[in-house]
Parts: C-alpha cells; structure tokens; sequence
C-alpha cells in the first residue's frame, strides 16, 4: 500500500505552492486549503480582491481530501427539523442554499475545467432495516414538500441499482453525484491561483491578533496584514493562538478501497454511478470511482487502536453487500475527521470585525462547504452579511467534546465488534 489515500494515488489534478516567504498585506486572508477556504479565495479573487490562503500541510490535507466524495443536497437533518431547530425563516434559508449546493458544485467544476470524475447520476440514501425505510418515507414527503425531486425506492428497485440485496429501500435525490474530492480540492486551488490568489501550502499559522484596523496572522516567522478573514480549518483546527477557537466534537471516519472491479462485476454493482450510505446509526457507505475501484467507509478511526477491528468489519461488509466480492484485496485503507456540532448544523461565528469561521458541517462538507465558503467571500468583501447561508453568532459552545469523541469511536468499535460476532 505504497499511498494510503486512493485519492491522493489517482487524482488528475495536481498542485504545488511554496510557503510564504515575506510579509505580505492583502484584503482577504484565509486559514485553511479545503473546499471552504478554497472556493472564498476563488470567489474573492474574481471580484478583483487580494487575497491569501495559509494552509499548514498541502492543499486538501484535511477532511476535503479524505472524504467519500458524496455532492449531497441538504443536511443530515431532514427539512422540519432544521426549521424547528433555527426557526421558519432562518431554517427555510438554510434549506434553500443548500438545495442549490450540487448545482454550484457541478458548475464551478464546469466552470474551471476541475478534472475530479464528476458524476452526476444521484445518490441513494440506503434503508438498513425497516425502521430506516420509515425514516426516508418521511424525509421524502418533507422534501417533496419543499420541491425537491426525490423519489422513494423500494426494495426490488433499490437491489437493481446497488447489485445487492441488503436494503429494504432507499431515497433517490437526483440532484446529488460522485466527485474526487481532494481532485476538486486541488482544482479549486488552481483556479483561484490563476484568478490572483496567493496561496501557501505549509505555512501554519501560530497567531492571530487584531490590531489597528486590521487582522495579524504570524506563520514561519513572517506576517500576514488583512482587512478581513475567514477562518476554514474546520475538524482541523490546531495550534492557534487566537482570540477563536472552533468547537466541535471530532468524529473519524475510515475508508477502504478495493483494486477496480472487473467490468462483469461492474455492470451489476452501482451501475448507474449513484453514491450510498445507509440509515444506520453507525452509518457506512459505498460508492465507485472512475476506474470502477469500490470505496466502502463507516465510522472509526483506522489508524488508532480499533483499526484491525474497523478493516475486519469492512472485509466482512463487503462480503455481505457482494457476496462475489469476498476476499478481494482493500488496496487502499485511510480515515478523515469531521467536525459534527451537538445540532448537527454548521456555523459561522463572527468572532471581531470582518472575520468568520466557518465550521461543523457534520459530515456534509462538499455542498455546504463550497456554499459557505463562496458565500462568505461575498460578504466579507461587501460588509452584507445577509448574503450568508446562515447568520452568523459572536460564540458556539460545545459540551463534553472529549467524552463525546470517546463516545462515538467507542460505539463504532462495539457495533463493528458485535457484527463479527454475529458473522461467527
């Protein structure tokens, strides 16, 4: 396994920028190299603004570089209970841009030219038992409701498209698609360099103060000037000193990759394109890429102590989902972090003048990343913070992130444990 990451093995774009090497002024400074910081650099940078992004490792280090690669729509939460939990305005608000978060991804993709296997073909929302099936009846007439075009699958149909009979349904949103996510990433990247945009890959940022007027960031002993700043390091938020710091709790999330599936085997398993994951507690997914490799994740971090349990789950899943697949080779093996908040709604804390942090999209970063991210741009470099997704709040508090992080790797662990006892 010569590169853990698939998608650092197979991405067609690439990026490289040095570090920053002098002092600098700029309009807009951006901490963090993923879809969020990356798609501000590029809307500001097209509006004619300077701008500078700071990023500690290399562009798509983080969660953008490590995730399924799923374009969702919307949240995790289904539409009432975002509108109960934010309020009728501000919730339908929400709702409304992020309904609209895979046509923004697919076109910018268009847009740049980003080579990032972009499929547009749906994904599905997997019933892992009747319960499950129950909970996507209702998410579907609540978006129906709303306008959304989705559609309730049954069983029988939901094995036609999957190639396996493991679900008792699943809900069709065609809005969705596949991307290689740290692809995307990296083309973001490149697009907004070329629009003007300063971009310095490993160059963290160690401080962060206000001072007359203006933001400071110190990082590798020089310093960056700015009049306004966003902060989109998300789960991986480290060694700051700031008057902010995101709170989140930080949930791992493993993935391993199969060599590509011969083309009989590929005519049967997701032979639409479509991305999965299902509506267990514990939740996994599945997906192809382009060279038709199958990608399948759950919960868990595979570089800690419960690693060997979490890749003896997946060779166990993958045998149950495609019985013809048992005993094939994962060629890749690597996990990510999310950044989930107790509601499962991002925010945007405006933490002093002009400054953002965007954060806690709960596992929902491509959309809402991109959308927030743009969006902010906008109204930094405007003054207008309507223009935002959400509105954004001077705190956000967490409680018990620790114990709760503990929580979940431990309840992972335990179901993955349980299903090979059960497969015993």
């Amino acid at each position: 396994m010569s590169e853990p990451n698939l998608w650092r093995a197979s991405s067609a774009e690439h990026f490289a920028a040095p570090a920053l090497d002098h002092d600098l002024t700029v309009d807009l400074a951006v901490i963090g190299g993923g879809f969020t910081g990356l798609a501000a650099a590029l809307e500001a940078a097209r509006q004619g603004a300077s701008v500078c992004v700071l990023e500690a490792e290399t562009v798509g280090h983080g969660g953008s570089g490590r995730n399924v690669g799923l374009a969702n729509a919307g949240l995790w939460l289904p539409p009432e209970t975002v509108v109960v939990q934010m309020g009728a305005t501000a919730g339908h608000r929400l709702i409304t841009a992020l309904a609209a978060a895979p046509a923004r991804v697919f076109d910018l993709i268009a847009r740049e030219g980003i080579a990032c296997e972009p499929t547009r073909t749906g994904t599905l929302h997997l019933a892992h038992a009747p319960s499950g099936l129950k909970d996507l009846a209702e998410r579907h007439r609540q978006g129906v409701a709303l306008g959304a075009p989705l559609r309730l699958l049954d069983a029988a149909e939901t094995a036609r498209r999957t190639g396996t009979s493991a679900y008792h349904g699943a809900l069709f949103d065609p809005r969705a698609g596949t991307i290689q996510p740290l692809a995307y990433a990296r083309g973001l990247a490149r697009a907004a360099q070329a629009a003007g945009a300063k971009i310095c890959e490993h160059t963290a940022v160690s401080a962060l103060t206000r001072q007359s007027g203006h933001w400071q960031l110190v990082a590798g002993g020089k310093t960056l000037r700015a009049k306004a700043l966003l902060v989109a390091t998300n789960a991986y938020h480290l060694g700051i000193r700031s008057p902010f710091r995101p709170q989140f709790v930080a949930v791992s999330y493993c993935q391993f990759a199969t060599a590509p599936l011969p083309i009989s085997q590929r005519k049967t398993i997701l032979a639409g394109g479509e991305g999965c994951w299902d509506t267990a507690t514990v939740m996994s997914s599945f997906r192809l890429d382009q060279a038709g490799r199958l990608i399948l994740g759950g919960i868990g971090n595979s570089e800690g102590a419960g690693g060997p349990l979490h890749a003896a789950w997946a060779r166990r899943k993958l045998a149950a989902l495609f019985p013809t697949l048992k005993g094939i080779a994962f060629e890749h093996a690597w996990r990510g972090r999310i950044a989930m908040t107790g509601d499962h709604i991002p925010k945007i804390v405006g933490f002093g003048p002009d400054a953002f942090a965007c954060f806690g999209y709960s596992g929902r970063g491509i959309g809402p990343g991109t959308v927030f991210g743009t969006d902010a741009a906008q109204a930094l470099l405007s003054g207008n913070p309507d223009l935002l997704p959400v509105t954004p709040v001077a705190t956000h508090t967490e409680r018990f992130t620790a114990l709760r992080e503990v929580y979940y790797e431990t309840g992972a662990s335990l179901v993955h444990a349980i299903s090979a006892r059960a497969a015993g």
